[in-house]
């Protein structure tokens, strides 16, 4: 078996994981990715497709803050907010239910 043959058999058996953040805000190994990205530092969540989001990424320094979630619930017990641009219903009762 030549190299090659080796590395592809130990890719095809090795298991790729994904951290994800809790409700808790602690980070954990899952076998799925995550649904929703946020920024830890504005306390944000949204679509992994967000064009903010990937403008900001784009730019290079959102990365470091970036967090993933396994759904929408986890971002919102971990207390983040919707993404105003693009979840926009979301963060319109958001908005009117946090800032009165």
């Amino acid at each position: 078996m030549c190299k090659n043959d080796e590395e592809s058999t130990v890719n095809r058996n090795s298991k790729t994981t994904f951290t994800l953040l809790g409700s808790d805000m602690r980070p954990y190994q899952s076998d799925t990715s995550g649904v929703f990205g946020g920024n830890r530092q504005s306390k944000l969540y949204g679509r992994l497709d967000c064009p903010s989001a990937l403008r900001a990424i784009a730019k290079g320094g959102y990365i470091k803050h970036r967090v993933f979630f396994p759904d929408e619930q986890t971002a919102i017990s971990a207390g983040f907010r919707p993404c105003a641009v693009c979840l926009p219903e979301k963060y319109a009762a958001w908005k009117k239910k946090f800032l009165k």
